[in-house]
């Protein structure tokens, strides 16, 4: 089967050009090449160094040239605009409003399945971004981390990490400090590794769909286990009550 070439369907710069033309009359290529220079877009080059602007470059440059005219922004705040939007914290037309992460459940209110997918667009959180969505205390979090409940990668906070935060806090109300709960963190190792053994043969096998399924099932036992894990609680609160 013929593969496409690496720059199919991509814009050159005057198509992009002719594109922006009807919004932003006054644009010309130097305006575009300028937003280059200054990293609020980065098309690809062919091996002659062509540009080659995506769809997706091409709704950033309108972007950036739509707020440009009607906010006057400083180029330095819309590059953190437009790293918020990469994070996906903000939605494209939100003026800063955090979009704080839930989680997923089954119909039966349970974890399910896809409570543990994983996406490309999964938000990434600063720190006082963090710190923001959970309203709780900078000591929480250094206390969070210091006992590997949460653990950045790269400077950045997941998802999760903000549920697990915001539950920590939630906690706290009943005294329980992050120090109380390192068992829950060593419980969720063990939970993994089991998730792991299970998997791993999946993902060492090289006919299509293997990797697929690997997460498939992956997915499936991590849901099963928790439903399992909160059931014996249940029961155990149940028999001491």
């Amino acid at each position: 089967m013929t593969q496409p070439a690496p720059h199919a369907g991509r814009l050159s710069i005057g198509e992009v050009l002719d594109e922006l033309r009807a919004d932003f009359p006054d644009i010309s290529i130097s305006k575009i090449r300028y937003l280059e220079t200054e990293g609020l877009v980065e098309p690809e080059r062919t091996p002659s160094g062509y540009r080659k602007f995506s769809r997706a470059d091409v709704e950033r440059l309108h972007l950036v040239l739509r707020v440009q005219r009607d906010t006057y922004w400083p180029l330095k705040v819309i590059r953190q605009k437009l790293d918020d939007l990469d994070r996906g914290v903000v939605a494209p037309d939100d003026e800063g409003t955090l979009q704080v992460p839930r989680v997923i459940m089954s119909s039966d209110g349970l974890p399910g399945p896809d409570t543990f997918a994983s996406s490309p667009k999964d938000i990434r959180f600063r720190r006082a971004e963090l710190l923001q969505a959970t309203g709780i205390a900078e000591e929480l979090l250094d206390a969070a981390e210091q006992y590997g409940l949460v653990s950045p990668s790269s400077g950045y906070f997941t998802e999760a990490d903000v549920v697990i935060v915001k539950t920590l806090g939630d906690l706290a109300a009943f005294g329980l400090e992050p120090r109380h709960l390192r068992s829950f963190r060593s419980a969720a190792d063990r939970e993994v590794g089991m998730v792991e053994q299970i998997v791993e043969p999946l993902r060492r096998r090289r006919d299509p769909g293997s990797a697929a399924r690997a997460d498939e099932t992956a997915r499936n036992v991590a849901a099963l286990s928790v439903v399992l894990h909160t059931m014996l609680v249940k029961n155990g609160l149940r028999r001491r009550g």
